[in-house]
């Protein structure tokens, strides 16, 4: 299977089951949307963003149907401005690629420095889907096990309504 092997190691000593898809190389969230798949699937948008001062980092993950406010999201976190991360700092913090991030990616953050927010609508979702950490993939997991994933990570994590 296309991904990275920690991601899938995880998933089983979880005892999250998914759905596998393989598909063309997917870097930005509207060309993965040509090869969405899954009925009553969320579709999940990923942005890796650091602090003005670079010395913190967030995911957040959010609907793929929706736009993020960035200002919002500076106010609330009180870290001033907000920018993507390189993509040295998301090798080096989250072990991936730019157009590779995802929420799996938080397994390779051993030293848990990822803060991650989720936005309170994918809990409602049915399932939700992301890369393995490798855009030439998808999986699909319940919102259910994807907030036992979030708690099983270790990295410190909100909730927030994002839109």
């Amino acid at each position: 299977m296309i991904g990275q092997p920690q991601v899938y190691a995880a998933l089983e000593r979880m005892g999250i089951s998914f759905d596998y898809y393989e598909h063309p190389e997917a870097p930005t969230i509207e060309i993965a949307a040509q090869f969405y798949r899954g009925e009553g699937t969320t579709l999940c948008k990923n942005l890796f963003f650091r602090n003005h001062k670079g010395n913190r980092h967030y995911l957040v993950i959010m609907d793929s149907r929706h736009d993020m406010d960035i200002h919002d999201m500076e106010h609330r976190l009180h870290q001033g401005k907000l920018s993507f991360a390189s993509p040295e700092r998301l090798m080096r913090h989250l072990g991936v690629r730019p157009g590779s991030v995802s929420l799996f990616a938080l397994v390779n953050d051993a030293g848990h420095e990822v803060t991650l927010f989720v936005d309170r609508r994918l809990l409602e979702a049915e399932k939700v889907s992301f890369h393995p950490n490798d855009n030439r993939a998808s999986l699909v997991i319940s919102s259910a096990d994807m907030m036992r994933f979030v708690e099983q990570a270790g990295n410190p994590y909100e909730v927030l309504d994002l839109y």
